[in-house]
């Protein structure tokens, strides 16, 4: 996949086939996201030319209250690879900042058309955009369609009676719901990160851990899990993965760590991503360390059952 960070990277690029673009911030890449990818990617075919994806960075809801924007799903790495997994031709992450002023008419005749060239448009039922969202799909389809453009306005998508969401996962993530989150995602909920030295406390615990760098201000998950490692050779691998601020230890930033069952190698630096199978618990203040290595052997035993039954 074809990746553009900036206008002038993307003004450098070839002539491009025609386009079919699809937009949005697809944070997660949940099925209902899924749905208007695949649109997209039908209509590059019927037009014999390439599907790009338009999102943009900061996320808007950060970009205007960066304490209070919800925690992302997806980090840009893990969009990238999603979207790249699903098929995306070409990815243009627009910054926020350069696009956020344009009126509905300029981000369809300077960046749809100009920009990106596009012939067909792919977006969600509850699309917004130009300078204070005040451009609506009715009016990128009347004003679109005088320079040739299609939009395609794809319907929501609905998982037990509710409308599948980035806001819905991320709320059944906090109950602790993985499968509700699974359903809606289409796979299960995963975070990746480069591993990391840590402060080597599991290891004289018994319980060497993989510290993985989340790279991010808040998680929307949090507490003991059961897990599955992948981008390791021999993986798929099982393990019980943490996620949280080791209070028994005196607190801090949120870590993730993973406990990979059977398994003794240097991985520090390798990218890796877990997989969240099941929570098994809340994080807990423990009243000293024995009681938390008691825990921990219990945390082991319950993920290999709840691994070995999914295999």
């Amino acid at each position: 996949m074809r990746l553009y960070r900036t206008f002038p990277s993307l003004r450098r690029s070839p002539r491009p086939k025609p386009r079919a673009v699809a937009i949005g911030v697809f944070d997660g890449l949940h099925i209902g996201h899924q749905a208007i990818l695949e649109r997209a990617r039908g209509a590059a075919h019927e037009l014999g030319g390439s599907s790009l994806v338009l999102t943009f960075e900061p996320t808007p809801k950060e970009f205007f209250s960066p304490a209070t924007a919800p925690p992302r799903l997806t980090r840009f790495r893990e969009r990238f690879e999603l979207l790249q997994a699903l098929g995306i031709d070409e990815l243009f992450c627009a910054k926020f900042g350069a696009v956020r002023e344009l009126t509905p008419r300029a981000f369809i005749d300077d960046l749809l058309v100009g920009d990106l060239q596009a012939r067909h448009v792919v977006v969600g039922d509850d699309f917004r955009f130009g300078a204070d969202r005040s451009g609506t799909v009715a009016e990128l389809r009347a004003h679109g369609g005088r320079h040739g453009l299609v939009v395609t306005e794809v319907p929501p998508v609905f998982f037990k009676g509710e409308r599948v969401s980035s806001t819905a996962i991320r709320e059944a993530l906090k109950a602790g719901d993985l499968a509700a989150a699974r359903s809606m995602l289409g796979r299960d909920y995963s975070i990746s990160g480069r591993v990391v030295r840590g402060l080597g406390l599991g290891r004289k615990l018994g319980f060497p851990t993989a510290n993985v760098n989340l790279k991010r201000l808040q998680t929307p998950v949090d507490g003991i899990f059961a897990a599955r490692v992948t981008g390791l050779a021999g993986g798929p691998l099982d393990g019980v993965a943490s996620v949280g601020t080791r209070p028994t230890i005196g607190g801090g930033r949120a870590l993730l760590e993973v406990l990979i069952f059977d398994f003794d190698r240097d991985i520090y630096g390798q990218y890796i991503t877990v997989e969240f199978v099941k929570r098994l618990r809340e994080e807990r203040h423990f009243a000293d360390l024995e009681a938390l290595k008691r825990q921990m052997h219990a945390d082991v035993a319950a993920a290999r059952a709840v691994l070995e039954e999914r295999s």
